[in-house]
């Protein structure tokens, strides 16, 4: 059995030691080098030619965010960024999945033991994963932009939703979602998303979205109505649902246990829009991302009525929800990342046709 060979690069002599004992657990992994800096690292990568980088988020000399980005242009390759969970370590980690990180996991505090657990059974996790990720299909995709953001201040919809668009997704999902809503009208439904991220980063990572397309985007937070022209991100460390009372839909947003040991979980927020298909057309989107969350939720809404949507393999950085949807028989259609956005839109216009002949 080939092992799949793994390069960590972390300015911290002991970082560089416990992910190291940490990822040589698995059978299959095997940590080939370490690299102390940005110009190790780049040395050892041409030499070694691992088959993934464990990247630390800030470094001294040049920050792993600098360092991804000449990697990416010179030698693409699979890279894990590892973060601290701190507001600098959270804008960095995601400027980094911008530039084509394939995932990334938050450092435990040394004094917490349940967390330095978690984080090994993560970092094994995401780094193995990573093996079989798709880096070309952050480059392959085609990116165009249906209309450029409007610089005027946003202001929410107060109309009534007469349709409703859930969307999950995981490992490349931020690159995805962002992909997906930057083409998208202010005329558009309501949206409500699940991203598996940790807390502090799905705020942060809303804001970023948000400055750069046309419809409003934002952490959800306990009540929040949805409205059309707008995206409700799940808050990272908490399950989001949504309810329908008196033709107003909100989140509700709790600290309900993980399920598929995921907390914001795309089965719960699915799951909670059945009864929604029974008042109104709903469209559900799995994206990229590892596991199968999501595609149980979405053969039920499928089974209800809804039109269902996967990405397809060419575009997804993991395959692993989309594909376990598709099996299930989840899915009404299969489609590349760029074509999801017009998918919306299009089918956003029948509902509004299909409501005027109603009232003709």
């Amino acid at each position: 059995m080939n092992k799949k060979k793994v390069l960590v690069v972390d300015d911290s002599a002991v970082m560089r030691e416990l992910l190291s004992s940490i990822i040589n657990q698995h059978p299959e992994l095997d940590v080939v080098g370490i690299a102390a800096n940005p110009n190790i690292a780049r040395k050892k990568i041409a030499k070694l030619n691992p088959d993934v980088i464990t990247l630390d988020v800030e470094m001294p000399e040049m920050d792993g965010v600098t360092f991804l980005q000449n990697l990416m242009q010179i030698h693409p390759m699979p890279v894990v960024m590892v973060s601290s969970l701190t507001k600098k370590g959270a804008d960095i980690t995601l400027r980094a999945l911008e530039l084509g990180a394939v995932d990334f996991v938050t450092k435990p505090d040394r004094h917490d033991e349940a967390g330095i657990e978690n984080f090994s059974n993560e970092i094994i996790s995401r780094v193995f994963h990573a093996c079989e990720a798709d880096v070309a299909a952050v480059e392959s995709t085609p990116r165009q932009r249906l209309t450029l953001p409007n610089k005027v201040a946003k202001s929410k919809s107060t109309s009534v939703p007469t349709g409703l668009v859930v969307i999950g997704a995981s490992t490349g999902g931020p690159q995805a979602i962002q992909e997906v809503l930057c083409n998208l009208p202010l005329d558009c439904p309501p949206i409500a998303i699940v991203q598996h991220m940790p807390p502090r980063f799905t705020q942060m990572y809303a804001d970023r979205v948000d400055k750069v397309c046309n419809i409003s985007v934002s952490e959800a937070q306990d009540q929040d109505k949805l409205t059309p022209g707008s995206a409700l991100i799940a808050p990272g460390g908490m399950q989001m649902r949504l309810s329908r009372t008196a033709s107003v839909i909100r989140a509700e947003v709790t600290e309900d246990p993980p399920v598929n040991q995921h907390r914001p979980s795309v089965d719960v927020l699915l799951d909670s829009v059945i009864p929604i298909t029974r008042h109104m057309p709903v469209m559900s989107i799995i994206l990229t991302g590892m596991g199968k969350d999501g595609s149980q939720g979405m053969l039920k809404l499928r089974q209800s009525g809804a039109h269902t949507v996967a990405q397809d393999k060419a575009t997804s950085i993991i395959f692993g929800m989309p594909d376990q949807a598709i099996k299930l028989g989840a899915a009404t259609k299969v489609l590349p990342l760029h074509k999801i956005a017009g998918e919306i839109v299009q089918w956003w216009a029948s509902i509004q046709h299909s409501a005027k002949e109603l009232v003709h």
